[in-house]
């Protein structure tokens, strides 16, 4: 009988060795949860008038918790597993990254019970983890010498500063939780960008070589890389300080172009046998539509600005996230870089969402309806993230790569 309770512990040992070998594993799998959960929650919050323990209005709660809570559980699973690669140096593991996660997971208790206990010390509780994790990834980056990927440090710095300025305004004492949740989708979406224009020409190149020797090959990057990228992150401060003005309504228009511009030149439509590669293409593309559109909204007043918004949030930040997740996950733990149905449907299922999300406005009396699909589509990919990826994600890598 003794043996039971001794092969249960090594089990449960190997698990949580297994789980806590890499940051995307416990970060993409509370990152996929939460999306899954807090949306729903929103809706409710924000179009029901269902009372949540918050002292956050639900015009601030949600974007902060998409943003800062889903958002940097994204962006924390997939800087902890990239850096190691970028600077030869061992991952966070073990101990040291369960304590991050539980500081993430703590910051979620806070915000959602901060109704409850005093506003200083719920802002504490949730902005410890953006501070320490900026301490661990800036570490990392200037211990390793990797100079080149020192903006990832400034964009977690942003993050916590945008954070920082919601509980600013959750404590009366400054106006500022709307510009604070602003600039924290703007430095995802900026992420989106650079990461986004890293990985998916790369990505293209290798699987065209394989796959289609002699094709064309996506443009290597150039002045026209530069110019967008550029002409985005300008665009986007425009956005953070000023969103209503016609000069921010040109900017975006510019950098939406450039991006579309920089997307045509990666081969795209070459890649529509693969859904995990093509997924890509399709998140960079609602990058570039997002900015097109909140430009020429401010132009031509077709709607209200929650649309075109939502194409940079739900369509570009939501799928290059899944398209970001899945793929890392098969990479990282040994299977094909291959899109099953599975995969192919979560990558069908975030798409419909923001189609729908976007277009609600002109629904007419089926608004609140649309909402409320959208909504329930955009919960079930990630809940289907969770649950097809579940094993790849607390288990071991696949026996025909160990």
């Amino acid at each position: 009988m003794p043996a039971i309770p001794r092969y249960c512990a090594q089990e449960s040992r190997t698990f949580l060795a297994t789980f806590l070998s890499a940051g995307f594993r416990p970060f993409f799998l509370a990152a996929a949860l939460w999306a899954a959960v807090a949306l729903p929650l929103s809706i409710a919050y924000f179009e029901m008038a269902a009372e949540l323990p918050t002292r956050f209005s639900p015009s601030i709660w949600h974007p902060h918790e998409m943003a800062f809570g889903f958002g940097g559980a994204v962006v924390a699973g997939f800087l902890l597993t990239a850096i190691p690669n970028w600077t030869g140096r061992m991952p966070l593991q073990g101990a040291p990254l369960a304590g991050l996660v539980a500081l993430w997971l703590l910051g979620r208790v806070a915000i959602f019970f901060s109704a409850s206990v005093p506003a200083p010390i719920a802002a504490a509780l949730d902005l410890a983890f953006p501070a320490v994790f900026l301490l661990v990834v800036a570490r990392e980056i200037v211990t390793g010498r990797n100079w080149r990927n020192l903006p990832m440090a400034a964009a977690l710095a942003l993050l916590f500063v945008g954070n920082m300025l919601t509980h600013l305004d959750a404590m009366n004492i400054a106006a500022t939780g709307v510009f604070g949740a602003r600039m924290g989708v703007a430095t995802l979406a900026m992420l989106v960008a650079l990461i986004g224009g890293r990985i998916t020409p790369s990505f293209t190149r290798n699987w065209l070589a394989k796959t289609l020797p002699g094709a064309v090959e996506p443009a290597p990057f150039g002045g026209l890389d530069r110019f967008a990228l550029a002409a985005t992150l300008l665009a986007l401060i425009a956005w953070v300080a000023f969103p209503d003005a016609r000069a921010t309504a040109i900017l975006e228009i510019i950098a939406g172009a450039a991006l579309f511009a920089r997307l045509m030149r990666w081969r795209g439509a070459n890649t529509g046998a693969e859904p995990l590669l093509f997924v890509l293409h399709l998140g960079y593309g609602w990058l570039a539509l997002g900015l097109l559109f909140m430009g020429a909204n401010e132009f031509l007043g077709v709607t209200d600005s929650t649309a075109p918004l939502h194409a940079l949030t739900a369509g570009a930040i939501g799928t290059m996230t899944l398209a970001v997740m899945t793929r890392a996950t098969r990479g990282h733990t040994g299977r094909a870089l291959v899109a099953d149905r599975g995969t192919a449907a979560i990558y069908v299922l975030v798409t419909l969402a923001a189609a729908l999300r976007v277009s609600a406005p002109f629904t007419g009396e089926y608004y609140f309806a649309s909402l409320a699909v959208a909504a329930g589509l955009w919960s079930l990919a990630y809940g289907l993230f969770a649950l097809l990826y579940f094993k790849m994600l607390t288990g071991p890598r696949a026996r025909s790569d160990a």
